[in-house]
């Protein structure tokens, strides 16, 4: 067995490959892209021996794993915080260094972090592109709303992009370009509209064949566009070994710790931590008992609140 240890930058991934003793059998660099990665493979093949790599977690490092694992190597992505914390005097520099990963990786201590399969990959993609969509959405609204401010035009409607509101905006008459700007905007804003219905159409398609979708929108508060995200987030329920452990690993369920059903214990967690941080670590509180609940959910395969909860927020 061979034990590589990649890092990769931007424009080459330096390597350096050692026996099972910890010798060095080859250094060197290629270019991280296909064939770069091709040839390093043919390289190392030469050697005949199977292949164990580590590469710090980092921008193209699933790319560099996913080519690797094609040619048959054992690829593991490091947290490159925790390496360090491994072995804090080989490193040299800010990043890890190659040796480094490689003799982590010859002894069996790659501190690697969980790699979602293809699958759960591209519902991430997808739950997060829908966002992207979403916060630029937003904000060129709030930016309507600014040219609006800075022009002394009251808003009396609710929904400024609604049907009132665009008529609203039709009839400004504002001097240029503050006047461009707003028309601009609500072209970008209907484009916007239309490009994220085509994704909560699929997201919705998608998310009625999923295992957890289901049981994540019996969890009041949460509708299928959130539980589809949340879903997409935690891949497997099976990597967590505890609710702790969701719970810190994502407060996705802030979102929906909103919902009028939590209004109770939200105001009292509220009132006894006062108003200087009790609202922050109300929501808070609020988001990790709920992550707590989504665990139990997920892992029996159960609805919140199933028959014979006595707190529906421990279901």
């Amino acid at each position: 067995m061979l034990y590589a240890g990649l890092d990769l930058s931007r424009k080459r991934l330096d390597f350096h490959l050692l026996d099972a003793e910890g010798a060095t059998v080859d250094v060197g660099a290629s270019p991280p892209d296909a064939d770069g990665l091709q040839h390093l493979s043919e390289r190392v093949a030469l050697h005949g021996e199977p292949v164990r790599a580590a590469i710090e977690s980092m921008n193209g490092a699933r790319f560099v794993h996913d080519r690797l694992e094609l040619q048959g190597w054992q690829v593991e992505i490091a947290d490159a915080q925790k390496v360090k914390g491994l072995a804090p005097l080989a490193c040299k520099t800010d990043r890890i260094d190659a040796w480094v990963l490689a003799e982590l990786a010859r002894r069996d201590l790659v501190p690697a972090i969980w790699l979602p399969d293809p699958r759960v990959r591209a519902e991430r993609e997808r739950a997060r592109w829908r966002l992207h969509l979403v916060r630029h959405r937003s904000s060129l609204k709030q930016r309507v709303h600014a040219v609006l401010l800075t022009h002394g035009k009251p808003c009396p409607v609710s929904d400024l992009f609604g049907v009132r509101g665009r008529q609203l905006l039709a009839q400004l008459g504002l001097p240029e370009p503050w006047q461009g700007t707003i028309d601009a905007s609500l072209r970008l804003i209907d484009e916007l509209e239309r490009e994220i219905t085509d994704c909560e159409r699929e997201l919705r398609r998608l998310g009625a064949d999923h295992r957890y979708v289901p049981l994540l929108c019996t969890v009041p508060g949460i509708s299928w566009v959130l539980a589809y995200t949340i879903a997409a987030e935690i891949g497997d329920i099976g990597r967590f070994p505890s609710p702790r452990k969701l719970a810190g690993y994502s407060e996705a369920a802030t979102h929906a710790c909103t919902a009028p059903v939590y209004r109770d214990r939200y105001q009292q967690t509220k009132a006894r931590i006062g108003k200087q941080r009790g609202a922050k670590v109300a929501q808070i509180d609020l988001a990790r008992r709920l992550s707590q609940a989504i665990w139990h959910m997920l892992s029996r395969g159960e609805p919140f609140a199933p028959k014979g909860a006595t707190d529906p927020l421990a279901a």
